[in-house]
């Protein structure tokens, strides 16, 4: 038998659309929601679920189910399944394929940031055609340097993948480190996270010209001081348009039908991202959330 990563590495990709243009159709179609699978341990409990791989096999696999046809986008966190060691990349796997034999676009979070032959390697895990943890893109840390993505942003070219660079995350703890202003010479120059949006966004101009939408997008959280981090949402606007990864609604305080005001011109690029405030339901009350939580973007983007 042949070997899976050694086949993957060696076999031609097929040509596949640009992440971003497959970001674009489809949200035309099933608008700007993504859930994120995200398997908790109290969300497994109030499953009735175990916590174990078993359990979060199960808990990826149902979520599918209910969202195939009516949401376009999902989210694992890795971190929950890489929690129960080789068993738990196994059921990734099943999550991912399932998932992306159901029309889902799959965003791997797994933040991944390292020097560049590291970074390198995390990225042919989650980003070539054949590998068993393929997905359609990935989050991405850039604190050591957005030049370190130099392999990462060829293959989103080469394999029509996506990448979403973290910029402002929805946690109060990063604060500090993204609100910091460079300092050059006596000026003093932007925000680190206004720096990193703005370097994914001339990126996308540079190099995705006449697309919708850039493959290259920002993880910006829907909790932050957009003034204060120094994030030009116009900028990112700015054709091709740089995609926004949202979380922070729902269970971490903002609401969904404030998309607009927050995001302002950018609002039309933003990929709303929502787990805990809809999984708590159970999977008896899934449906429901997941048909209010669309109503409510589909009001919000009116």
């Amino acid at each position: 038998m042949s070997d899976p990563i050694e086949t993957a590495s060696n076999t031609a990709a097929p040509a596949t659309p640009a992440f971003g243009e497959r970001l674009a159709s489809t949200m035309d179609k099933y608008g700007h929601l993504c859930v994120g699978i995200d398997p908790h341990t109290y969300l497994l409990e109030r499953w009735g679920l175990p916590v174990s791989a078993v359990g979060a096999h199960e808990f990826g696999l149902r979520i599918i189910e209910k969202l195939a046809g009516r949401v376009g986008i999902v989210k694992p966190q890795v971190a929950f399944y890489e929690r129960f060691g080789a068993n738990g990349y196994r059921v990734l796997e099943d999550v991912f394929t399932a998932a992306r034999d159901a029309g889902l676009l799959v965003i791997a979070d797994v933040k991944r940031g390292d020097v560049g032959s590291t970074l390198e390697a995390y990225s042919e895990a989650w980003l070539t055609p054949g590998m068993p943890l393929e997905a359609d893109a990935m989050t991405i840390n850039p604190y050591q340097g957005f030049d370190t993505f130099k392999k990462p942003l060829e293959m989103t070219e080469q394999y029509g993948k996506g990448l979403f660079a973290l910029a402002a995350t929805s946690n109060p703890e990063s604060a500090s480190v993204q609100t910091a202003r460079r300092v050059r010479g006596t000026q003093e120059g932007r925000t680190v996270a206004g720096g990193i949006a703005a370097r994914a966004a001339l990126w996308n101009r540079e190099h995705a010209e006449g697309r919708t939408k850039g493959s290259v997008g920002v993880v910006i959280g829907a909790t932050v001081d957009l003034e204060r981090l120094d994030i030009d949402v116009d900028d990112l606007a700015t054709e091709p348009d740089t995609p926004i990864l949202a979380p922070g609604f729902g269970h971490q305080g903002a609401d969904v039908a404030d998309v607009r005001r927050i995001f302002g011109a950018s609002a039309p690029n933003v990929i709303v991202n929502s787990s805990r405030g809809l999984l708590q339901h159970g999977l008896e009350g899934l449906d429901a959330a997941i048909d209010e939580q669309l109503a409510v973007l589909e009001r919000a983007f009116a």
